[in-house]
């Protein structure tokens, strides 16, 4: 009777996590399908699960289509995205390395300024951000896009949590050795902090490749167009081109995908570490 209990418990909680996980995953069903479909297809009212014909060359107008230079904007996505994660993981988790163990008097103060900022709505800053980016001549540029995004508070605020709580002995032991605060945190600190990197990372990468409106504002020239802001060129007040939206979108997933892949034990570690919500 228990072992029959169990089975069925057991069958019961596959059975909804399929349903759940099929539920996940209609937006990229509907992504492909109408990605692939002819725009009769999309706009029919007689639903069917695969259009009538499968449009393969969708993909190849969407990356010759001279209006939207989509190749170029994947590319600056990507460039911004990997250099805005890379930035942002450096000077946060050494901001927040600093205030938990540099002593310093006033490290609580630091530590509540750069809190405080949260608190500050992003369109109070947006006009100010705008006027500083283009004194420096920096409008349709990757350092205006990218510069000014490399350190958020939260990810100052995430490290600077993790670290009160790493083992004090580690580098009590290389303080031993002879290894200042920079050596201790480069050469033991970092390595057994992958987890709580890989998911400030993946948060602040997937906040930049996401990112709409400050590209928009910025990236005046097609030629520093991100992938979102070439989304939206698709739809105009005259003509909206869904399939190309739609294969655009379907692609434009896909490097989200691979870093969740690739570094998915690692976020799921990091976030048990660090309490992220």
């Amino acid at each position: 009777m228990d072992d029959a209990l169990v089975w069925a418990g057991r069958a019961l909680r596959t059975a909804l996590l399929t349903a759940l996980a099929l539920l996940f995953l209609v937006p990229f069903y509907l992504l492909v399908r109408n990605g692939l479909a002819g725009e009769e297809d999309i706009t029919s009212p007689e639903w069917t699960f695969f259009p009538h014909e499968v449009r393969w060359g969708n993909v190849g107008e969407l990356f010759g289509d001279p209006s939207v230079p989509f190749a170029r904007s994947l590319l600056n996505s990507a460039l911004i995205a990997v250099a805005t994660t890379l930035g942002t993981l450096l000077l946060a988790s050494l901001a927040g390395y600093g205030l938990a163990r540099i002593p310093y008097r006033h490290a609580n103060k630091v530590f509540h300024g750069i809190l405080g900022t949260l608190l500050v709505p992003a369109a109070v800053t947006f006009v100010p951000s705008f006027v500083l980016v283009s004194s420096l001549g920096w409008v349709s540029t990757l350092r205006g896009l990218i510069v000014p995004t490399l350190f958020p508070a939260f990810a100052c605020f995430v490290f600077r949590q993790y670290f009160l709580g790493f083992p004090r002995e580690l580098e009590d032991a290389a303080q031993v050795d002879g290894l200042g605060y920079w050596r201790t945190y480069w050469l033991v600190v970092v390595p057994n902090a992958r987890p709580v990197f890989a998911a400030v990372g993946t948060i602040v990468f997937l906040g930049a490749w996401n990112s709409f409106l400050w590209p928009l504002v910025i990236g005046q020239d097609q030629s520093a167009w991100t992938v979102q802001v070439a989304l939206s060129s698709f739809t105009t007040a005259q003509v909206v081109r869904l399939h190309e939206l739609f294969v655009a979108a379907a692609v434009s997933v896909l490097p989200l995908l691979l870093v969740f892949l690739c570094f998915q034990r690692w976020i799921v570690a990091g976030v048990e570490r660090s309490g992220i919500d």
